[in-house]
């Protein structure tokens, strides 16, 4: 089976050397073990929770900010052009990127912090080691086993960075992390993408709501520079169809740059095997110039959009809906549903308490506040 349409670099992820799944199964017979795994997340339920959960707008603030959901699309894209440019696995690729954000809380990162501070007696909450539990541990889909059984590639570069005492616990998975060993080119993608999607999906979700202006962008050079070319080729562009043409360039300009720069990283590091990837250092990156771009954008968005007082009155509701929540569930495991009653005496009540929290989308956690404490509120 040809995992792609190209041949892969030599340093690529592929099959042939794959470390293979948990649970033995027979091997797909129209596609590759990597679409398999892609296919698997893509069916998942955590997968379609992410519709409903916030990236800076929450879910009911308007229906065309991005969610989870349309972030880790996006992810995806980005990734796998540029996996398959560098004759990278674009398979492997995609799957972690449609991973990454499995193990997101409702309400975005504030959600995420107030989570981690009820769970730092309990071992702390941390999305990226949810989003693996959930693959290995929390989707029910199959009779053989518990979560997806996906490949051990797929499952590592989900997995982005991870405590010591945690990495002992993992066993072979948590190796790297012991070891300082580097994750796989594909998985480094996969960071970056990340970074290249929400910084630019965030400016234009920022313009849309109003609370950042292009008047403001025009001070940041990255943005100001790929708008006035895009006014230059298009001079009565104004609105919605300028900030989109300038996004669009702003992306470009970013994908080729990293391209640009691992390749030179590659080839000076002398890279001839995967092994060779996890020993050298970090190759995947931006060039100096780009890096010193991105950064003053992100602190640009951190300060105007991040902290807005509008966003920030979201986020302070949204902690105290999860610090809540978790609270009441921990006084009373009662209130918990049967099944996640039945899974706290088999795993420790807070660990499993929250599970069912991360799990919720934005209105669900929302709804489920309002049955806890909302003594007018009568739905069951």
């Amino acid at each position: 089976m040809n995992e792609h349409v190209t041949e892969l670099a030599a340093w690529a992820v592929s099959e042939a050397i794959s470390r293979g799944r948990v649970h033995a199964e027979p091997r797909p017979k129209t596609r590759g073990e990597f679409q398999r795994d892609r296919d698997r997340i893509v069916h998942s339920t955590a997968f379609r929770r992410l519709e409903y959960k916030t990236q800076v707008f929450v879910n009911h603030e308007g229906d065309l900010f991005r969610t989870r959901l349309t972030h880790s699309i996006e992810v995806a894209q980005i990734a796998r052009s540029i996996a398959r440019a560098l004759s990278l696995n674009d398979d492997q690729t995609e799957a972690i990127a449609l991973a990454h954000d499995l193990g997101h809380t409702p309400f975005g990162h504030a959600g995420q912090d107030a989570l981690n501070e009820c769970m730092a007696a309990h071992g702390g909450f941390e999305h990226n080691l949810q989003s693996l539990r959930i693959v290995d541990r929390l989707e029910e889909r199959y009779g053989a086993f518990d979560g997806l059984n996906l490949m051990f590639e797929t499952r590592a570069g989900i997995l982005k960075h991870c405590a010591p005492a945690t990495a002992r616990e993992l066993g072979e998975l948590g190796n790297r992390f012991l070891e300082d060993r580097r994750p796989s080119l594909e998985a480094q993608i996969c960071n970056l993408a990340d970074e290249i999607a929400y910084n630019n999906h965030d400016v234009d979700d920022g313009l849309r709501s109003g609370l950042i202006t292009l008047e403001q962008l025009e001070q940041i050079s990255l943005f100001a520079r790929h708008a006035r070319q895009a006014l230059l080729e298009f001079p009565t562009l104004v609105g919605r169809r300028l900030i989109h043409e300038t996004v669009r360039r702003v992306i470009d300009a970013q994908v080729t740059d990293l391209l640009t720069e691992t390749q030179q990283r590659i080839a000076a590091n002398g890279i001839k095997t995967l092994a060779d990837v996890e020993r050298a250092p970090p190759l995947v990156g931006f060039s100096a110039a780009m890096q010193a771009e991105n950064r003053e954008l992100k602190t640009f968005l951190r300060t105007e959009l991040y902290r807005h007082y509008q966003v920030v009155r979201m986020t302070n509701k949204a902690r105290r809906v999860i610090r809540d929540l978790f609270a009441a569930f921990l006084a009373e495991p009662r209130l918990l549903p049967p099944q996640y009653q039945a899974s706290g005496e088999q795993e420790g009540m807070p660990r499993v308490i929250a599970d069912y929290i991360a799990g919720m989308t934005d209105r669900y956690a929302i709804k489920e506040h309002r049955r806890l404490f909302d003594v007018g509120y009568l739905e069951p």
